[in-house]
């Protein structure tokens, strides 16, 4: 691809710098200055100024019914989720480069991946219909607060390392004004606090920036083996009529997803992969993921002392027929929260592939790419949302979105939200 300097050279020798402008979601003075070259147009502008430049029959001008940006993106969890409910990605914003490169692996075709999102104009980020962010769920967690407090560190918004990046979010809706958002956090988020925390989101969301709100916890246990509860907050723009009650969750009563449906079958149907699984029966491979003898004795003698002092703490040991923990980041520690007992010997951690069926990542024929090492692939799913979570509620936002951009294309604009 070009340098974005070329490109827009390209650019304005056929549109005007108010187009261009319109085209980027950014200012005309914004064209001006980089012209003048009084600062450098900004990576992410290349593939946008590249699209401009496009022919106006190319099918890929115009690829997905909304476009959406993709914040604190990890590996890509949220946006495959809405392009399954036809959004097209427009802007990525991931900090942590063993994730950018999985993420870059699975979307390969993808824009310039920006890092440090603090450092970045919201008014230099492309317009959009929908702003998507997963913003970092430590500060506000059970075990990020208790650790946090442990260290004497502060957490929650007073965390300025992390749990302030919420206004980050809040000024780039402000200044781009989407039709829509999705933001995911942990379930503690509401609690946080006692409640103080999540008031002052709400009260930005709403007061503050006039969206009409919506927020509901969700457990993936519907979808994937594992209860894992995550708070999902939905706002839009203009007054909508989407309703929590048109979320349509399996109905496991039934048939409820099981761990056997994310384990390595180990009976030669599927390929051998990595050093995942080996032999013509693709075997887990134990001397890789099954627990050492001191291992499992330090979990075992650790389990029964907190169960002594009457606590809840120990390892999760599941089977085929039932349902894990909520796999987190620290996986890659010992696994201990889901182990996959092996009846009378040393059990197993899951390999990175079972995380990403854990997660929905793996699903409907799509085989996710795991570029990286185990440690970090553990980290990427257990900090990720499961997929088919988000795309279950990015089909009821879908037709509310769509309605918006259609009022706008066609000059009409909803009433305002009473606020």
């Amino acid at each position: 691809m070009e340098s974005p300097r070329e490109l827009l050279k390209q650019a304005r020798s056929r549109f005007t710098q108010k187009q261009i402008a319109a085209h980027l979601g950014v200012n005309a003075r914004t064209i001006k200055r980089w012209e003048a070259r009084e600062n450098d147009p900004p990576k992410f502008a290349a593939p946008a100024l590249q699209q401009l430049l496009l022919p106006i029959d190319n099918p890929d001008n115009s690829a997905g019914e909304f476009s959406f940006i993709d914040l604190f993106a990890g590996i890509g969890g949220i946006r495959l989720g809405f392009e399954a409910a036809g959004g097209r990605c427009v802007f990525t914003s991931e900090w942590n480069e063993p994730s950018v490169k999985t993420y870059q692996a699975n979307f390969p075709d993808t824009h310039p991946i920006i890092g440090d999102i603090t450092k970045v104009k919201a008014s230099e980020i492309p317009d959009h219909d929908v702003l998507l962010a997963g913003f970092p769920c430590q500060p506000f967690s059970i075990a990020g607060v208790s650790k946090k407090n442990s260290l004497g560190r502060e957490h929650g918004f007073r965390c300025e390392t992390q749990g302030t990046l919420f206004f980050d979010v809040e000024r780039i809706i402000e200044e781009k004004q989407p039709k829509a958002f999705l933001l995911e956090n942990v379930k503690h988020l509401l609690n946080h606090d006692k409640g103080r925390t999540f008031e002052v989101i709400l009260r930005a969301l709403r007061d503050k920036l006039g969206y009409e709100v919506h927020y509901k916890v969700i457990d993936a246990r519907y979808f994937v083996p594992q209860h894992r509860e995550r708070i999902i907050i939905v706002g839009f723009r203009e007054k909508t009529g989407f309703s929590w009650n048109d979320l349509q969750l399996p109905d496991i009563s039934k048939r409820a997803p099981v761990m056997k449906d994310i384990l390595h079958p180990e009976n030669g149907s599927e390929e051998p992969e990595g050093h995942y699984t080996v032999g013509k029966k693709a075997l887990v491979n134990e001397d890789k993921y099954v627990l050492s003898t001191k291992l499992w004795r330090y979990l075992k003698n650790y389990a029964k002392k907190h169960q002594a002092a009457g606590n809840g703490f120990g390892f999760g040991l599941v089977g085929p027929d039932d349902v894990a923990r909520t796999l987190s980041a620290r996986y890659y520690k010992d696994g201990s929260e889901i182990l996959i007992s092996r009846g009378r010997k040393n059990p197993r951690r899951l390999t990175p592939r079972e995380c990403a069926r854990l997660m929905g990542f793996d699903r409907n024929g799509r085989k996710f790419v795991i570029p990286v090492s185990d440690t970090q692939a553990y980290k990427q799913f257990g900090n990720s949302v499961v997929v088919p979570v988000i795309e279950t509620v990015a089909k009821i936002m879908r037709p509310h979105i769509l309605s918006l951009v259609d009022a706008e294309r066609s000059g009409v604009r909803q009433l305002p939200i009473a606020v």
